[in-house]
């Protein structure tokens, strides 16, 4: 696990470095979990944009991923460690005793041959899977559901982790990556460990060409364009806009609340994220 950072080449090689994968265990994922997909560019069933400076990128295909791990009472072993384009972090092949085959997302530290499981009965330890009144409190876990058998749903970016802090009653209190603490119910399933490849936030892109390899097109500031296209653009000169920084159809940018509050879940929230303010569970 590291960064390689390359002979200043070029700019891009100057500026630019790489993950060194030095984890990795194979370049071939198993064809039975494989699937192909058909890249939208960011536009709907209509063909209009809906998403905009996307398309194009390198060709993918889809692992299919296990982030229910429902599979109880029947050891795996870990048969590789492999890339995803799909995600940041990396993913484990499991060979289970019954001859199936399912990829997870890879903890950190876990390794060729290692031996995990899923069930309220198996042992803490990296990599199983366990209901959350199962766990001890203070481990570091990933991929929490939040409706039990739904499947993990929270935490799943490389290198993140929560944390138990409390339980009382049905639920269990969790502090997230985000710094937002809330309760989620005892059967939800969740994985022990912090996720694998914590350096992806290290590497440096360095180039534009490596975005567009990822699907990325330009992004073109609004006060840059014309007014017909953007409520920012156009004006004499090096105009800054005169309005407060909105969307191509006028929707605030920057201080507007974009959380829809009829969620069912907002009321478990106890802490929110990176604000600091407390909310009161009834």
């Amino acid at each position: 696990m590291g960064i390689r950072v390359y002979k200043p080449t070029s700019p891009g090689r100057r500026n630019g470095s790489v993950n060194d994968y030095a984890e990795l265990t194979t370049d071939k994922p198993a064809k039975s979990l494989c699937v192909r997909i058909k890249k939208a560019g960011g536009r709907n069933h209509s063909g209009m944009t809906m998403v905009r400076f996307r398309g194009g990128g390198a060709r993918k295909i889809y692992r299919l991923i296990d982030f229910k791990r429902d599979k109880g009472g029947v050891p795996a072993k870990v048969a590789a460690i492999e890339y995803d384009p799909n995600r940041n972090c990396f993913i484990s092949l499991l060979h289970y005793a019954d001859g199936e085959k399912r990829y997870i997302l890879a903890p950190l530290g876990i390794k060729l041959g290692d031996r995990v499981e899923s069930g309220s009965d198996c042992e803490p330890k990296i990599g199983n899977a366990m209901p959350l009144m199962a766990i001890p409190a203070g481990l570091e876990i990933h991929n929490i559901e939040m409706t039990a058998g739904q499947g993990g749903k929270l935490v799943r970016g490389a290198g993140s982790a929560a944390k138990i802090v409390a339980k009382e009653g049905d639920w269990v209190t969790i502090v997230l990556p985000s710094g937002e603490m809330r309760m989620v119910r005892k059967e939800c399933r969740a994985t022990i460990g912090q996720l694998s490849n914590p350096d992806y936030q290290n590497v440096k892109i360095g180039k534009a060409g490596r975005m567009r390899h990822l699907g990325i097109r330009p992004h073109v500031r609004g006060k840059a364009q014309n007014p017909v296209s953007h409520p920012m653009g156009g004006g004499e000169g090096r105009a800054n806009g005169g309005r407060h920084p909105c969307s191509p159809t006028g929707v605030l940018a920057k201080g507007g609340k974009t959380r829809n509050p009829r969620n069912p879940s907002n009321k478990r929230i106890i802490r929110r994220r990176k604000s600091g303010r407390f909310q009161f569970v009834a």
